[in-house]
């Protein structure tokens, strides 16, 4: 940012104008108040991670409520951001050159400009750093997550499709291979575990259990586990019903922390436009201050 910088009126003859190319951005006392900034945000953040685990617990009746985790949280990131800014903002204010000769309208303007230059180029630091953190969380939990469902499918014996339309190929291979006899033995164990298990995993995925699967399913079951068509019919009834319950609770779950996410984005976004006020105001202090003691 480059300006006309007049000199000092003490300077120039009577009737006459001087000016002069010079910056008006001190970008060493933006660097510095910029790393204070981030020292103090790594610090606090430090600090509320502590109290935040110390806080919550595993257990029932133990620990903050959910609610009281998430309020406290936005409290805290204002609170960071607050301190870490006005820090930062009053030490750019401070730091930064005196200007002679110009108006204080503009000198106000300028001590503003530095502190928030100052808070913008603190938050993109941290931003890049939780970011590289963030991404390495997501990268260790998929990572889990294959691993557990790499592990999951040995156990049962197969490498069983995960996807949904690989679930849903499988289930229409097994119904165009299905037999009508289910009592003669004529389906080895693992093939019948393995239809079986194709069959729930259509029925949690389209939310019903077709009557004809449901008859096989229990003729399957009365066949393998030698009980009575009654029974058979009722276990496929109970894990149906189970099924469903768990699939419900999971998108309840689900939709907590949708939300639990949609409020922490906006309580980010509230805490970062007021940290930009904050620096704003504090580098206009620093700067007076600057000025009234030269």
């Amino acid at each position: 940012m480059e300006e006309m910088v007049t000199p000092r009126p003490d300077s120039l003859p009577a009737g006459s104008v001087a000016t002069s190319v010079k910056s008006t951005v001190s970008w060493p006392a933006i660097i510095a108040g910029a790393f204070v900034a981030i020292s103090a945000t790594l610090i606090l953040l430090s600090l509320g991670s502590g109290l935040g685990f110390a806080s919550i617990s595993p257990w029932a009746d133990h620990g903050v409520s959910a609610t009281t985790f998430a309020v406290t949280t936005a409290i805290w990131l204002i609170v960071t951001q607050w301190i870490s800014a006005g820090l930062g903002g009053y030490i750019a204010g401070r730091l930064r050159t005196r200007w002679h000769g110009t108006h204080t309208h503009e000198i106000f303007f300028r001590d503003t400009a530095h502190g928030l230059v100052t808070w913008a180029v603190a938050t993109v630091v941290v931003a890049a750093l939780v970011g590289a953190s963030m991404r390495l969380m997501m990268a260790g939990g998929m990572h889990a997550v294959s691993a557990v469902a790499s592990a999951s499918g040995e156990a049962s014996g197969q490498g069983g499709p995960s996807s949904p339309g690989s679930w849903m190929a499988a289930y229409g291979v097994d119904k165009l291979l299905r037999s009508s006899k289910t009592t003669d033995g004529g389906q080895s164990a693992g093939n019948t575990k393995g239809e079986a298990e194709h069959i729930m995993a259509h029925a949690l995925a389209t939310g019903s259990l077709p009557e004809s699967d449901r008859e096989y399913l229990a003729g399957v079951i009365a066949a393998t586990a030698g009980t009575s068509m009654a029974d058979a019919q009722m276990r496929v009834d109970d894990w149906l019903s189970n099924g469903m319950e768990a699939q419900a609770k999971a998108k309840v779950e689900a939709d907590a922390v949708r939300k639990a996410a949609a409020e922490a984005s906006i309580y980010a976004a509230l805490a970062l436009l007021i940290g930009a006020f904050i620096a704003s105001v504090s580098a206009a202090l620093g700067g007076r201050l600057r000025d009234e003691h030269p």
